[in-house]
């Protein structure tokens, strides 16, 4: 594929590239890296750069995000995304033949395993975003899960999966998001000191409580805004509801239509339930975000039972808007949750400890009128704490 702009030149200090096929959080990296003079460039397949990264730090080759637009667009959910990791390797080659010898690399699974195998021939330090658990812990759960389910479907495609090994063992460090994500590493014998613990940020100019006192005549109103698949929890979610419905009959539960296919029979087997569609909102449009803000700032509880998420970012929306939330252990996004003042922590396939926990928050919120505090969030999801912790990090390792 054409190269967009030349690579850096020569550095007299080890310098950063972050490689990214997609936006997503590594983003926060090159931001930070930029603003400390350590950035060579940023390394994106779509056709826009990001906010707070020079266009001279910028490499873009949007080929790959017209290719990456169509596979969702004219494929079901899994094939399309099979046919998008089969990208992956292109991604690849584009990215390694932009790089020079002594310069470090961080990307994620799969993304670039060429390229940071060749960084560390060459005497750079090699770093995986681990947005998920380790690769063969989320096989494994997610196996299972559809095993339980009897999908048809596997939990991501195989090559994927081991591409994602492979990158892991091309790492010299792992910057995990959350403990759930660092502890599935240590359980797979790395050694601690090479996994980088921090927490996303989020923007809190957009995600913040509403003005308003909550209506007294509004029912319990429960929402999810993630994506619907067994990865997720789905269908412990609507068994969770249908229990809270019998004791709550005004209950709402809302609910987004990005339904992947192995979510589609639960949905089936629940369509009884009084369940409030939203459509997909992209945040990068203002009027969409202020209807997806509105969503979450008339709604009462959160509702998140993964079987299997590296942190959860929804759950991190809700918790800034003060919404209590009701997620596992194996949400890492968990982390964010004091049991009790802002939510609790139930375990993974569990319908009832989900229903136990919503009915125990709208009992608060109607008794107590107890709303979640949101101060202790600001400091913890802010941009400032990524970015010490970040940096902190590189210091402690001597990059």
């Amino acid at each position: 594929m054409k190269t967009i702009s030349e690579p850096a030149g020569p550095t007299s200090q080890p310098h950063f590239v972050v490689a990214s096929f997609a936006r997503c959080g590594h983003d926060n990296f090159a931001r930070v890296l930029e603003k400390h003079g350590l950035l060579d460039f940023y390394a994106l397949g779509t056709r826009r750069g990001t906010q707070g990264v020079s266009p001279a730090h910028t490499r873009l080759n949007p080929a790959f995000g017209l290719m990456n637009y169509a596979l969702a667009k004219c494929l079901p959910p899994f094939q399309g995304e099979s046919m998008r990791f089969r990208l992956f390797p292109l991604f690849d080659r584009w990215v390694k033949s932009l790089l020079i010898p002594g310069q470090n690399l961080i990307t994620s699974y799969a993304f670039a395993n060429a390229a940071l195998k060749w960084t560390r021939e060459q005497g750079g330090v090699t770093f995986i975003d681990a947005q998920n658990s380790h690769p063969k812990i989320f096989w494994e759960l997610l196996t299972e899960e559809q095993k339980r389910w009897r999908s048809p479907y596997l939990p991501v495609a195989r090559h994927y999966n081991q591409r994602g090994l492979e990158s892991v063992e091309q790492s010299d460090y792992v910057f995990a998001p959350s403990t759930f994500v660092r502890d599935s590493f240590l359980e797979q014998g790395m050694e601690p000191g090479r996994v980088l613990l921090y927490t996303l940020p989020l923007n809190l100019n957009w995600f913040k409580p509403a003005d308003a006192d909550r209506p007294e005549s509004r029912p319990l109103t429960i929402l999810n805004t993630g994506a619907l698949c067994l990865r997720k929890g789905t269908p412990y979610l609507l068994e969770a509801f249908r229990l809270i419905h019998k004791k709550e009959p005004r209950a709402i539960l809302r609910l987004s239509q990005t339904i992947r296919d192995d979510a589609k029979e639960a949905l089936r087997q629940y369509a009884d339930l009084p369940i409030d569609w939203a459509p997909y909102f992209n945040l990068a449009f203002e009027d969409q975000r202020q209807q997806y803000l509105e969503r979450l700032q008339t709604s009462d509880i959160f509702v998140f039972p993964s079987i299997e998420d590296g942190f959860g970012f929804v759950v991190a929306e809700a918790m800034a808007c003060g919404l209590p939330v009701i997620t596992t252990k194996n949400t890492g996004a968990s982390d964010l949750v004091l049991p009790g003042v802002n939510g609790e922590i139930v375990p993974i396939r569990n319908p009832e400890a989900i229903a136990e926990a919503v009915l125990k928050w709208w009992s608060l919120l109607k008794e107590e009128r107890r709303v979640p505090n949101v101060q202790r969030l600001q400091e913890q999801l802010s941009f400032d704490m990524f970015e010490k912790t970040v940096m902190g990090h590189l210091a402690a390792i001597g990059c």
